[in-house]
């Protein structure tokens, strides 16, 4: 497996996140306060700062980043310390040290993402965040996104998943890049999460420069005209212009609907405040990326891992199958029982998350030096739990590379299993991606078969990990 980078695009991570971080050399300055007596007595966990200014992101970037997460561990242990990306930073890869940072202590620990990325999505957004905004948000969100809420869209999830099936499989000879397609997938379904039933004419309109903006979200953060990221920037003022023009229709008509962006026109805080335009618009895109690539990543995944295993295929294919007569050949539609009775079906989804660990680590910001397990992390340090770590160690998953669903036929104990994070800022999404996920492979196996072009073990990194060259194959209708 390998992970290829181009040296622009690595000049510009060190350059510019190294801006917005302090730089360690030799000490830091929360050191010069007065220090509690339990922090005097704490030391820096071990671990290597790397070169003056750049750290160890060359080493990071020029080599697999499991590899180098892992050789970490082995050296130093389960938590250590480095300079990544312009920033120092503590990386912990033990559960308990996970759920101290995202659980006990979140409170400790603020979210943290690159400006140039915070611009794109929009400063508003609730994963920016913490306290009273981020709670009350958070649960207008979950709220939308509930059991409650999302099983009234299977009807209209099993059309996107036929009706994409279909067009993969006609004409039969045609190859696809499924990760891409899966990509197109989840997005619409991310609009239909947020927006319900949205005009074509809006729908074409927001996937046009939402794709404008995906593109430039990883690009080198220059406005100069013409570069993926001053187009991205554009592409997010024009969404908002689309986002307003919906919030000035919904008002006018007084339309109630149910879906995030009506959860959003009505609410208000408990000084009766209503969320302004922009707000709506930062959340609305907050969770459309949260929502795409992740979800997509884990879809490409399975048809992989069902691909090479045609026993466990055909598993899986025997429980949809049984759904699928149950339902009279597939002339009546998936009920919300019958997504919740898919038991080997959903060991597939779960062996998947852990195996591909989309969300391979999250970063967090000490707001005040923290002292865990003798150690010290200064305040302004970054921290980062690493989820694949964790869901890779053979303590806690025997034959970690092995691809063996059974393993969830027990529950995993408590914090070794975070494919959506964990604590307060864990993904809202997650039951709808999981009903995705379940109702596409329902769909997918009763009424197609597919065949990779290149069966090739490697991964690439869009950023999310993806089977190389986005797995070509071919699809036929049975």
């Amino acid at each position: 497996m390998c992970m290829e980078i181009s040296a622009i695009f690595l000049i510009y991570t060190i350059i510019f996140l190294s801006s917005s971080c302090f730089l360690f050399l030799s000490y830091h300055p929360s050191m010069k306060k007065r220090r509690q007596p339990q922090e005097l007595a704490a030391k820096l966990p071990p671990g290597s700062m790397g070169w003056p200014y750049v750290g160890e992101t060359l080493q990071l970037y020029s080599e697999n980043p499991n590899r180098f997460f892992a050789s970490k561990q082995k050296r130093y242990g389960e938590i250590f310390k480095t300079h990544i990306l312009g920033c120092p930073c503590v990386m912990l890869a033990s559960p308990e040290a996970a759920r101290f940072v995202l659980v006990t202590h979140a409170n400790l620990f603020k979210p943290t993402y690159p400006k140039s990325k915070e611009r794109l999505i929009g400063p508003s957004a609730l994963f920016f965040h913490q306290g009273d905004y981020h709670f009350r948000l958070r649960k207008l969100v979950q709220a939308s996104l509930s059991p409650e809420s999302i099983r009234k869209l299977i009807p209209d999830i099993e059309s996107a998943a036929i009706s994409a099936l279909h067009s993969w499989a006609s004409p039969p000879d045609q190859v696809i890049n499924v990760f891409h397609e899966m990509k197109k997938f989840s997005f619409n379904i991310g609009i239909l999460s947020v927006f319900g039933h949205l005009d074509s004419n809006y729908r074409d309109r927001l996937k046009e420069n939402y794709t404008i903006v995906d593109k430039g979200y990883n690009s080198f953060p220059t406005s100069i005209p013409g570069t993926a990221y001053s187009k991205a920037l554009l592409a997010r003022k024009r969404i908002n212009d689309i986002i307003s023009e919906l919030i000035r229709k919904w008002k006018e008509q007084r339309l109630m609907e149910n879906e995030l962006l009506g959860h959003m026109l009505n609410y208000k805080d408990n000084k009766g405040q209503a969320l302004s335009d922009d707000q709506i618009a930062d959340n609305i895109i907050g969770v459309l990326f949260a929502a795409q690539d992740t979800t997509a990543s884990v879809l490409t995944w399975i048809l992989k891992y069902l691909h090479d295993d045609q026993k466990l295929l055909e598993a899986v294919k025997i429980e949809q199958m049984a759904i699928y007569e149950a339902n009279e050949q597939g002339k009546k539609p998936l009920t919300w029982g019958q997504t919740r009775n898919m038991p080997i079906t959903y060991r597939v989804i779960q062996e998947s998350l852990r195996m591909a660990s989309i969300i391979s680590f999250t970063f967090r910001e000490a707001v005040e030096d923290v002292v865990y397990k003798g150690y010290l992390i200064p305040k302004g340090w970054k921290v980062m739990p690493l989820f694949r770590n964790i869901h890779h160690n053979p303590e806690l998953f025997p034959a970690p590379q092995s691809f063996d669903p059974s393993r969830f036929e027990v529950p995993p104990k408590a914090n070794t299993f975070m494919p959506f994070g964990n604590g307060v800022h864990s993904c809202p999404g997650n039951e709808l991606a999981k009903l995705n996920m379940l109702i596409f492979i329902h769909h997918l196996v009763t009424k197609f078969r597919w065949e990779l072009m290149r069966n090739e073990k490697g991964i690439q990194y869009s950023p999310f990990p993806v089977p190389l060259h986005g797995l070509p194959a071919r699809f036929w209708k049975n």
